[in-house]
């Protein structure tokens, strides 16, 4: 049986520096009828001091014998920082019962995914994977019109998730022409930048009490980043600016807080001192007041 299709999927791994599994897995998708999954290894598959990355099938064991599928298939880590599509890798494989899986086992060394580069931005990694069905042999695994939950559409241009889609549109809707000087024209590309965007439009959206001082310094080389894009962000940039002026107020509420309570330490001890004085007097007090009794021995 053939066939081609192909579908773009964008796997966003949050708290990836937490993971503890030796590997993980994404949600199952549909591709050319096969269902499909990525699966990741945080500190490489036999492969130490590497990142190791995979498309796998995850039904393989119900398949009926003799299946096999051909996919066309490119991997990459998006680069949500420094603007430069790194890591794309590109290959073809028979997929079948002894080899249900396939991907690099170096995709990228530990030190330079950790080093700041911009593979990691909010302890979050975005793997993106492109692939095309050539030909199945045996049964497709579902219909066409299953709806993969990572599967990407297009808003205005950009690829982004079902689940960004909302705050995309919203973005378009409220800020007309945010991108209509946006140059980079690379599909992969312009959703590295949408994905830092929105991350941006978050971390300004948080409670400054959960922001540090580094965060807001991030922030501001990321809104430097995208308007060197071509993005209009002169009504985000007044936002961080309030941030920051809203951090300064907090940061200096907390510290005549902490003063006045330090002027306050030796009242509270005066207090406290004399609240167990009162208490003292109160025992004596309610042993003056008790009656005497007949019954007691020392009573002739």
């Amino acid at each position: 049986m053939e066939t081609k299709v192909d579908t773009t999927i964008t796997w966003k791994i949050k708290s990836f520096s937490s993971l503890q599994s030796a590997s993980v897995y994404s949600d199952q998708f549909v591709v050319g009828g096969c269902i499909w999954r990525l699966r990741v290894y945080p500190k490489g598959n036999n492969k130490a001091g590497y990142l190791s990355l995979y498309l796998d099938v995850p039904n393989k064991e119900s398949l009926p014998i003799g299946w096999r599928r051909h996919a066309k298939l490119s991997l990459s880590l998006v680069n949500q920082f420094s603007g430069k599509l790194s890591l794309l890798k590109d290959t073809q494989h028979w997929f079948d019962q002894k080899v249900p899986d396939w991907g690099y086992s170096q995709m990228i060394t530990l030190a330079e995914l950790n080093n700041k580069r911009g593979f990691l931005m909010n302890e979050e990694l975005i793997v993106v994977a492109k692939i095309e069905v050539l030909e199945v042999v045996g049964n497709l695994d579902v219909s066409e019109e299953y709806s993969p939950v990572m599967k990407t559409i297009d808003v205005n241009g950009f690829q982004v998730l079902r689940s960004q889609e909302e705050s995309v549109k919203s973005l378009f809707e409220r800020h007309l022409n945010i991108a209509s000087k946006f140059r980079p024209k690379n599909s992969y590309l312009k959703t590295a930048y949408m994905n830092v965007l929105l991350s941006l439009t978050q971390t300004i959206c948080q409670s400054p009490q959960e922001l540090s001082n580094d965060d807001l310094s991030d922030a501001g080389a990321a809104l430097a980043y995208l308007r060197e894009a071509g993005f209009e962000l002169d009504w985000l940039e007044k936002k961080l600016d309030e941030v920051k002026e809203k951090k300064k107020k907090e940061e200096a509420c907390l510290a005549r807080i902490q003063e006045i309570d330090e002027q306050l330490q030796p009242f509270k001890k005066t207090y406290l001192d004399l609240e167990a004085q009162i208490d003292k007097e109160k025992e004596e007090l309610l042993a003056a007041r008790a009656p005497l009794s007949l019954n007691d021995d020392n009573v002739v």
